[in-house]
């Protein structure tokens, strides 16, 4: 993938697997086995909530981009004929 973990960003995220497995399931993971979870998320399931967030970006620009073009239509001069 296309992004960079710190080393503090990542061990917050085991820390989360660790409680959210321990809360929802009564199950006490390895910090190994929350990193396992954790690289399974970011090589199968970050894919698609990085591409949806790259889609809404870019649904934004095009509002934006029209938005400012309609702007610049209202500047127009009309032409002396």
């Amino acid at each position: 993938m296309f992004f960079k973990l710190t080393k503090e960003q990542q061990d917050q995220m085991i820390s989360d697997i660790q409680t959210f497995f321990f809360q929802e399931r009564d199950e006490e993971l390895t910090e190994f086995a929350a990193e396992r979870v954790l690289d399974f998320v970011k090589e199968s399931l970050a894919p698609h909530f990085y591409n949806a967030a790259i889609s809404d970006a870019k649904h934004v620009i095009v509002q934006q981009f029209a938005s400012l073009e309609d702007e610049l239509l209202t500047l127009e001069r009309p032409l002396n004929k």
